[in-house]
């Protein structure tokens, strides 16, 4: 009895001691939080009595608050009481207004982009239309977040929009009663080559899955033999619309995804609930750097089920989850809760925010720290580093003058000139602009004493630094000159050097002004090296079944399918989109 009885107390008594030693952590730790949040208090209190000038505490507060989740991940944000309208526009795509991008150019708020059959296009109003007065209210100097406030309400309502149109002497009162406006995450589909179905999915809010199966129903009905699911630069969103989204094309019972966190209540395994509408028509997936969280979700599942092949660049790498929690007057929370895994078991998290080096700064997690994972094929797949298209295509760099040209309105002045001279253009699919076209956008480049920086010639300041300081000059200052003579700045060659590129952001502009949202997307794909890559694939089922075999070749390809996009260029308007639009501030009203 005594040799049964002892083991028994012992482990009582190393249980005791080990929930003892546990309850003591938690004591610790929640002393901290309360001392912390004591000293904060007392800080705040008693600046806000002695500092030498008088306080914002809203402002001090958030800062502080902002600089403590800084420290976290990119992704855990408080989101305050008068920021919940934004979140929810976010989230759902809805908001009431005019259904218009606005933006801020030469110290005025312009109409960027009207939404199709939407009050803004219906009443009249077009890209680059200056606003001068809402409702009698001067607007001559206010900010986009100021006429956006004006420009959104409640639905029904009505407010007079006075605009400058360039072109014309007199301004112009356009009424426009606001309506609620669903930005759809379909931005376009149709079909492409003979026989492929193409689906743009730009976000994943609230009916995304919903969207995608409409446009998939529609497609299946005009005769499609494959499809084309496109997210590149689709930066994610609601988790459970990528999985209704695998679910169209996947059996019942499969796992889609498991969440894995701290609070182990919250772990979720998600599996495809309802019966697919079809699991047989080849699929691929176009994805790039853009491609983030639902939409590494969406494409690695599909990969990790061997059910889509998956082309272009390797993708952004969010392999976490979020979850909002209340916070009391009005706010909200959004905190990072868990890591999410696909079908393999990987986890596709690039950056890893836990471990930062001394600086306070973050890295990718190397290729050779990474973990090899099987699909249900076979073929290996690697954690850590985004999900890897199965034809990995390089990425084409766009010029730096090309950048320049956009994010200084310049293509879209010469468009909104062009615009006034042509009422109506061709059909998207025929149209292009003429040498003529082109020649006169380089006069108007040139009477607008356009400049931009060239990295080539900033380069070459610092190579002269360097080679002054550790006394290479003598020996090679005279090859050093000749190259220096070759990058001399020359606007009229760089134009004629990026012609094609800059051709192509031209028609695309102009696509958009006459056929909106649908024109860009026809104009961009003309010239799509990637899609018209898959479309390749699709059409020959020997290699589409090869490149979902274990023992697959299309790897080794990559190579030469690089160098063939090098030379065909693959640049589109959203390769600018990310920098030209943190200097235009643009907002949707």
């Amino acid at each position: 009895m005594k040799k049964i009885l002892f083991p028994i107390l012992l482990l009582a008594a190393l249980f005791a001691g080990g929930f003892a030693q546990a309850q003591d952590s938690d004591n610790k730790k929640y002393f901290q939080i309360n001392q912390n949040i004591e000293i904060f208090n007392s800080i705040l209190k008693e600046l806000d009595l002695f500092y030498v000038d008088s306080l914002d505490v809203n402002k001090t507060v958030r800062t502080g608050i902002e600089a403590m989740l800084e420290s976290l991940d990119p992704y855990t944000n408080y989101i305050s009481e008068d920021m919940m309208g934004e979140f929810k526009f976010m989230t759902t795509g809805e908001y009431a207004g005019i259904g218009s991008i606005i933006s801020y150019k030469d110290g005025r708020v312009i109409i960027n982009e009207p939404y199709e059959n939407m009050p803004a296009a219906k009443a009249g109003l077009k890209a680059g239309d200056v606003i001068l007065a809402i409702d009698g209210a001067d607007m001559t100097k206010s900010s986009t977040s100021d006429v956006s406030e004006k420009l959104k309400g409640q639905q029904g309502s009505s407010l007079l929009i006075k605009v400058q149109r360039p072109g014309t002497k007199k301004p112009l009162e356009l009424k426009v009663i606001r309506e609620n406006i669903l930005v759809n995450s379909v931005p376009y589909y149709g079909i492409i080559g003979t026989h492929t179905g193409y689906i743009a999915l730009n976000s994943f809010i609230d009916k995304s899955a919903e969207e995608v199966k409409k446009a998939f129903l529609d497609l299946k009905k005009q005769g499609i033999t494959s499809l084309v699911i496109d997210l590149r630069d689709n930066g994610g969103g609601i988790m459970e619309e990528a999985i209704q989204i695998v679910n169209m094309f996947v059996p019942k019972g499969k796992v889609v995804l498991s969440t894995k966190g701290k609070v182990k209540q919250w772990d979720r395994t998600y599996r495809t609930t309802i019966d697919p509408i079809d699991t047989d028509i080849p699929l691929a997936v176009l994805v790039n750097k853009g491609s983030a969280s639902a939409s590494e979700i969406l494409s690695g599942s599909l990969q990790d089920l061997d059910r889509a092949v998956v082309v272009g660049t390797r993708t952004f790498g969010k392999g976490l989850v979020q979850s909002t929690r209340d916070i009391p007057y009005g706010g909200s929370l959004k905190v990072t809760t868990s890591k999410y895994y696909i079908p393999s078991g990987r986890c596709v998290q690039a950056i890893d925010y836990a471990h930062r080096n001394s600086d306070g700064s973050v890295g990718r997690i190397p290729d050779s720290l990474t973990s090899v994972f099987k699909t249900a094929n076979g073929r290996s797949v690697r954690d850590g580093g985004g999900v890897i298209p199965d034809v990995a295509l390089e990425e084409e760099k766009p010029g730096t003058i090309s950048y320049y040209l956009l994010n200084q309105y310049v293509v879209f002045d010469f468009v909104t000139d062009w615009v006034l001279k042509h009422p109506k253009i061709a059909p998207v699919e025929k149209f292009a602009i003429s040498d003529e076209d082109y020649q006169s956008f380089k006069e108007f480049v040139k009477s607008k004493n356009f400049t931009y920086d060239r990295l080539s010639e900033k380069t070459m300041n610092s190579l002269k630094e360097v080679m002054e300081f550790e006394g290479y000059m003598k020996s090679g200052g005279e090859e050093f000159k000749a190259l220096q003579a070759k990058l001399v700045p020359n606007l009229d060659h760089d134009l004629e050097t990026f012609k094609p590129e800059i051709s192509r952001l031209i028609n695309l502009e102009i696509a958009k002004r006459y056929y909106f949202k649908r024109g860009e997307s026809v104009e961009g794909l003309k010239t799509d090296q990637t899609a018209k890559k898959a479309i390749e694939i699709l059409d020959n089922p020997q290699k589409y079944k090869g490149i979902l075999s274990p023992n697959s070749s299309e790897q080794s390809s990559t190579k030469s399918i690089s160098m063939s996009l090098r030379k065909t260029g693959n640049v589109t308007m959203a390769d600018y989109k990310e920098k030209a639009s943190s200097n235009m501030d643009a907002q949707p009203v």
